[in-house]
């Protein structure tokens, strides 16, 4: 169940409230009974594991290893052994 705060413009008092979120907001204080005012508040966000969606599951990259023997393109008859034959 989310904790919601508000704020009281009468009596200038902040208090938190445990509701569903199904629940209409508040309109009266608890302490005074004067207007109040829902508060937005930021959100503490706690990043547990390894990192991010793309960091845990993307495809592993092949591993590039250098070749030992550099390939050779395969070698044509030039023009002069051509003719000699």
């Amino acid at each position: 169940m989310p904790t919601y705060e508000y704020y009281c413009k009468a009596c200038d008092e902040q208090f938190e409230v445990l509701q569903r979120i199904t629940e209409p907001p508040l309109t009266e204080c608890k302490h005074c009974g004067g207007p109040v005012r829902k508060l937005i508040s930021p959100v503490g966000v706690i990043f547990k594991g390894s990192g991010f969606h793309i960091n845990d599951y993307r495809k592993p990259e092949a591993k590039k290893e250098p070749d030992a023997t550099p390939k050779s393109e395969p070698k044509t008859e030039s023009a002069s052994t051509a003719k000699a034959a």
